[in-house]
């Protein structure tokens, strides 16, 4: 069945607030297909537990935390129940759960609460972290424990398990007076939950279909029928019966010539696979036959995914330079928002390399009681100990990924914080850190990922080599800063002077404190300084005479585009051979990005953005690092990497937009707003393949509207495009709004009838809302 809805009592209310329980609650029909009726972890969860919220403002309150029937959602209230809206999250929206004092809110508020009776919520996207502390280490556990299951569980659903779960939730929101029963205005306000305005007479047919009790209620069975009408995927069916032919059921020879269609291994060994896999029906499974549910089953998996499965795992050859990668990169990755009085967080450096991030940048400054700090130097954001940052890194370096990660250090510390900041990595990273050139390979080339495979590198300012003066310093100017310098010098004292008027502090806490040694380096922390020395761009006819492969320069992102407009060829064959690190301007109050496909175009690596602020940008970041297993590590075209190369050839690109299904409601304060959907299909690639169409939008439908549109796009160099599928809401009176997109590399994307599975501006799932589309590529 798509949906069933058994009897479930109403929502009690704790007995009081005291025990930190509610009354008794049996689990929900989603929680028995879990398994989990019978755990002691969820019962607790399901009755409830009273957790105070550790943060950084205000004592500590106590709210009652209580896992909803879905085994999916988590409502929490105020304790004494003031006139406050009830808050949510989703058990699916969770990263991870730490406990103990493992965060670092809980670390810096939390020490008033035992480590054992704490733990922290991480999320995925932009959420903040939900620091908690229980009444007692039995309750902190069994959160702990029960999360964890849960999140196992939704993970490892099927994508009709996940629509079933969806379905059901809004089912038991629709339910008003909790009866578990529903009338027609029930169902009409279960319909604009859904996103779909469908015309009453025809919903009107609809439900007295399904009524056949005929007392105007639908339950049980008539409810699950109801359900299963509403979830019909009339496309699906049609393709279903172009290949089964009048009999309604696919034999193994015409799976064998839909998967050919596909592009797919087209063996009748294969087919008998599949079905033997997806198959719902036990007769059908065993003549080797599969039926429409099997069917919707299959495309519904990630066999029947866009992005090709192969991928998400690393793939790619790892053993070639450093150079020959796309390296995803974070800019002022200690800013968890804007650089202008924005936070600063080591929690923003574990976000980063959760994301699969390699290369993270470190501002550090001159801190109080000789410890040096990370922060944006020439604004008001908050610091950091360089100390904590580094053992964040060391935590968290290699649980996405792993490859090597490099800090970027931009150096603003005299010759003892220098020295301590030497320390402190030497200290904390222990053998993670190089120190040393690799054994047996030349020290003049760059090793490759997985040469480096659980290594940290230090990219910074490097002495000369041999030393011959007697002092243990030398002066250079930090390479970034003489970019700024050199191109922004105007602009920057502006924006002081902007600080200046902003600022609430007196102008001795709001500046900087650099020392007068600043431009100088420590050998301690020259001598971790390997394969990433940062040096002033020398120019490129003299770095084309002389290259340096361990030598980095970097760019603004104006500098960048320069060098692209008047030596691009120049710059390809300068990043063959040597790291470049691309940067945004420095002066862009809102941390905005800069479109990293144009320097990927150049073959520059390091192509830094600042994780913290979604846009599309980011989108084309997190679709570029998508393939290889999200390892942070992609191999560049042969074009770039031994230009001039051949590439694979041009194609034409053609995308038939059939349908979308269960898109997200953008205003849930209005019931009656509905979406009016149009999908966009972008191409991000060289400049000739830059293109965007979109189909005709959907009035008053974001259920399943269907589109049926075929935009097709023409590449020259399809090996470095991105395909970016975007869902909008028209408004024909002002910008349209973002519902969802799916970002991914051409080289990942697979032909034939698929799904896509939408993500949110900050790249979370919207689950269970998906695209329907059917794809061709046909070489030129």
């Amino acid at each position: 069945m798509i949906c069933g809805w058994k009897a479930r009592p109403a929502v009690e209310q704790p007995r009081s607030p005291s025990d930190g329980a509610g009354g008794p609650r049996r689990p929900g029909r989603a929680l028995k297909k879990m398994g989990l009726t019978e755990d002691e972890d969820i019962q607790r969860m399901l009755r409830g537990s009273l957790l105070r919220k550790i943060k950084s403002r205000g004592s500590p309150r106590e709210r009652l935390f209580r896992l909803q029937e879905d085994g999916a959602t988590v409502c929490f209230e105020g304790r004494f129940r003031r006139a406050r809206a009830q808050r949510s999250f989703s058990v699916m929206h969770i990263e991870g759960v730490r406990e103990g004092h493992q965060s670092e809110g809980l670390r810096k508020h939390g020490a008033a609460f035992p480590a054992p009776h704490c733990f922290t919520l991480t999320f995925k996207g932009k959420r903040k972290n939900l620091d908690l502390a229980a009444r007692s280490e039995e309750d902190a556990r069994h959160w702990v424990q029960g999360l964890t299951k849960l999140m196992g569980r939704l993970q490892a659903m099927s994508q009709p398990e996940k629509l079933d779960h969806w379905i059901h939730g809004v089912l038991q929101r629709a339910d008003r007076n909790k009866d578990n029963k529903m009338s027609f205005q029930e169902v009409k306000s279960m319909l604009r939950m859904i996103n779909i305005d469908m015309n009453d007479v025809y919903a009107y047919k609809l439900f007295k279909d399904c009524d056949c009790s005929g007392d105007e209620r639908l339950e049980g069975r008539e409810l699950e029928e109801f359900c299963r009408r509403l979830l019909r995927r009339p496309e699906l069916e049609e393709v279903f019966g172009h290949y089964s032919g009048e009999d309604r059921v696919l034999s193994a020879e015409e799976l064998r010539d839909f998967l050919r269609d596909q592009g797919e291994d087209a063996s009748l060994r294969q087919a008998r696979a599949i079905i033997r896999s997806y198959e719902l029906n036990e007769k059908a499974r065993q003549q080797d036959f599969m039926t429409l549910d099997g069917f919707m089953m299959y495309l519904l998996s990630a066999a029947g995914d866009i992005l090709n499965q192969e991928h998400t795992k690393v793939h790619q050859d790892m053993s070639q330079p450093l150079c020959h990668y796309f390296i995803s990169s974070s800019h002022n990755t200690y800013l968890t928002h804007h650089q202008i009085g924005g936070t600063s967080s080591t929690e923003a450096y574990v976000r980063a390399l959760a994301a699969g991030c390699r290369c993270v940048e470190l501002d550090c400054w001159e801190g109080a009681h000789g410890e040096p700090v990370v922060y944006h130097g020439h604004a008001l954001t908050s610091k950091i100990l360089f100390r904590d940052v580094i053992e964040s890194i060391r935590d968290y370096a290699f649980k996405q990924s792993p490859y090597p990660v490099i800090l970027s250090l931009e150096n603003h510390c005299g010759l003892e914080q220098q020295v301590t900041m030497a320390r402190h990595m030497r200290s904390i990273l222990g053998d993670m850190l190089l120190t040393e050139p690799l054994e047996g390979q030349d020290p003049h080339d760059l090793p490759s990922p997985e040469q480096l495979k659980g290594k940290i590198l230090v990219k910074g300012k490097k002495l000369p080599e041999p030393w011959h003066e007697p002092q243990d310093v030398t002066s250079l100017l930090d390479p970034e800063e003489e970019e700024e310098e050199e191109e922004e010098e105007e602009d920057e004292e502006k924006l002081k002077e902007r600080n200046r008027r902003r600022s609430l502090q007196s102008p001795q806490e709001s500046k900087p404190l650099q020392a007068k040694d600043a431009s100088e380096v420590a050998a301690a922390l020259s001598a971790m300084v390997v394969y990433c020395q940062a040096v002033p761009f020398p120019g490129l006819a003299h770095a084309l005479r002389h290259p340096r492969p361990c030598e980095i320069s970097s760019f603004s992102e104006r500098k960048a585009r320069k060098l692209i407009r008047e030596a691009g060829p120049a710059l390809v064959q300068y990043n063959t051979r040597q790291l470049s690190r691309v940067y945004p301007l420095g002066l862009k109050m809102n941390s905005s990005n800069y479109n990293p496909q144009e320097m990927w175009n150049a073959g520059c690596q390091l192509v830094a953005l600042n994780f913290q602020t979604p846009g599309y940008e980011m989108d084309l970041n997190t679709g570029r690092f998508l393939g290889n297993g999200g390892c942070g590590y992609v191999l560049k075209p042969p074009c770039l990497r031994s230009p001039p190369g051949d590439g694979p050839g041009r194609l034409v690109l053609h995308v038939r937009v059939i349908t979308a299904q269960q898109l997200p409601k953008l205003s849930k304060d209005k019931a009656s707003s509905i979406v009016d959907p149009f999908v966009r299909v972008e191409v991000h690639g060289v400049a000739a393949d830059c293109s965007k169409q979109q189909t005709h939008h959907k009035l008053n439908n974001g259920f399943n509207p269907r589109w049926d549109e075929t935009l097709s796009f023409e590449l020259q160099a399809p090996d470095l495009a991105l395909l970016r599928f975007v869902v909008e809401d028209h408004d024909s009176t002002s910008c349209n709004d973002f519902v969802g997109q799916f970002t991914l590399p051409m080289g990942s994307l697979r032909e034939g009838y698929r799904h896509i599975h939408l993500l949110s501006k900050d790249g979370t799932s919207l689950s269970p809302a998906t695209l329907f589309v059917h794809v061709r590529c046909k070489s030129l």
